[in-house]
């Protein structure tokens, strides 16, 4: 590990940094600006490589706002201005929802590498007991003598009075804590209003119940593009390893498709659909404190393994789909037919049902009307979680899932074809009507279920 984490004699490792640099990104302060994500997003993936000891302003330029080689610092203070913005947006994470952060991170001025420390942990102030003040010799001990008790008359009226009192306050306190109560129920439903949809409630609560942390994982619109630009499909490993972008120096392209594809490789762009989704599941768990927001090129391996996992897009975008492809019944591929040219117009994305069944289709194919979408409830790798893929052959389509599965008509549908009173791992095909590229409904076309959870 490099020096960007100060010397402490508890060392935070690279995962638990990663996971602190996730949830900063996930943050309000940096969720509604591109380019401040991007610029954290770089020097912090750099600052965890291994033996990375500095990053210089030049290389930020180029890597993260698109700037050329050898481009001039001293006339271009883009790089200084955003890291300027940056670290505020950092101070005021800490000050806010992440102040009970026990790790930390800066970026210390004249530096573009994050720094990570603990927090240091204050010793509690125990009082010093008080010392008597010492009497003076050559005064005598004296010693109080209390004084003898006066009889008082004894009245009914004060007991009566006092227990009419008495009596009074125990009603109101029962009438306020009725109305606390009150409030406090009405309070939780505006928060958790999916809790009082029964089909609803009985799939989710059993989602977000499996493990304490749920991770979103938007889809990498951009690294879809590059490969559909590229015309080539890349592995989990070279998405993670960032060998689809080294492949561009060997390969013979066009200088100007050469720079549009390493514009992309450097991007981090989510879809609409996808961030809608998002957020009306962020919208299960208001407080913030159990479901965190990922980036695809941001998320790692060790936290698919240990929480809960929801994963939005295709493996054309998303592809950490490829750890579940072969579970999967229903899977939403690329179109082979749209690179012939006589299928111009065709659907990029269609449905390939693996084990059709008598009266289902074995391909599904979108129109300029409906789609199509799949939800797959599957245990995580370390079944120490659950895992929910959501996939579209388009971005209105998925976010057409994603409303159904947040719906009491839909899912109570769905509990009544899998014939269950509590959700067993299933995988489900639907199909969505749109209008103006807007998800109107959504049906149930196919579906598959396990008979246990375990």
């Amino acid at each position: 590990m490099g020096v960007w984490v100060l010397q402490n004699k508890e060392m935070p490792d690279t995962e638990i940094c990663q996971a602190l640099l996730d949830r900063i990104l996930s943050s309000p302060q940096l969720k509604r600006s591109v380019r401040m994500r991007e610029l954290l997003a770089y020097v912090g993936r750099r600052a965890l490589e291994e033996g990375c000891e500095q990053l210089h302003e030049q290389e930020i330029g180029t890597e993260v706002f698109g700037r050329g080689a050898g481009y001039d610092t001293s006339s271009d203070n883009i790089v200084r201005v955003n890291a300027t913005e940056l670290r505020k947006r950092i101070d005021a994470y800490f000050e806010s929802e992440g102040a009970n952060e026990r790790l930390i991170m800066e970026i210390p001025r004249g530096s573009y590498i994050p720094v990570f420390r603990y927090r240091p942990v204050e010793s509690p102030v125990v009082p010093s007991p008080a010392v008597p003040a010492a009497i003076p010799e050559s005064e005598p001990h004296l010693v109080a003598t209390p004084a003898a008790p006066v009889p008082t008359p004894v009245r009914g009226w004060p007991w009566i009075a006092g227990g009419v009192v008495a009596g009074l306050a125990i009603v109101a306190l029962g009438v306020a804590c009725v109305s606390l109560s009150l409030n406090n129920r009405a309070m939780h439903r505006q928060l958790y209003p999916w809790e009082y949809k029964p089909a609803v409630a009985a799939f989710w609560t059993g989602f977000l119940g499996a493990n304490p942390t749920t991770d979103i994982v938007m889809a990498d619109t951009g690294f879809g593009m590059f490969q559909v630009i590229s015309k080539q499909s890349f592995t989990l490993q070279d998405y993670l390893t960032r060998n689809y972008s080294s492949q561009l120096e060997a390969a013979k392209l066009d200088p100007q498709l050469r720079s549009a594809l390493a514009l992309l490789a450097r991007r981090t762009l989510i879809s609409r659909g996808g961030f809608t989704m998002a957020q009306h599941i962020q919208a299960l768990e208001p407080l913030g404190n159990r479901i965190h927001l990922y980036f695809a090129r941001t998320y790692t391996p060790s936290l698919i393994k240990r929480d809960n996992v929801i994963l939005f897009g295709t493996q054309l975008s998303n592809p950490w789909m490829e750890l579940f492809q072969n579970h999967l019944v229903f899977a939403v591929q690329r179109n082979p037919n749209v690179s012939d040219p006589e299928m111009r117009g065709a659907a990029r994305e269609i449905v390939t049902n693996r084990a059709p069944i008598t009266g289902e289709q074995a391909t599904y194919t979108p129109t300029d009307t409906f789609g199509y979408c799949t939800a797959d409830y599957l245990p995580n790798p370390e079944h120490t979680g659950r895992v929910l893929l959501i996939e579209g052959t388009s971005s209105d389509a998925a976010q057409g899932c994603g409303d159904f599965l947040l719906s009491q008509p839909g899912m109570s549908s769905l509990e009544t074809k899998l014939g269950k009173t509590e959700f067993p791992y299933f995988q489900v095909l639907l199909r969505t009507s749109q209008l103006i590229d807007t998800p109107m409904t959504a049906t149930i076309v196919a579906v598959r279920s396990s008979p246990t959870l375990h």
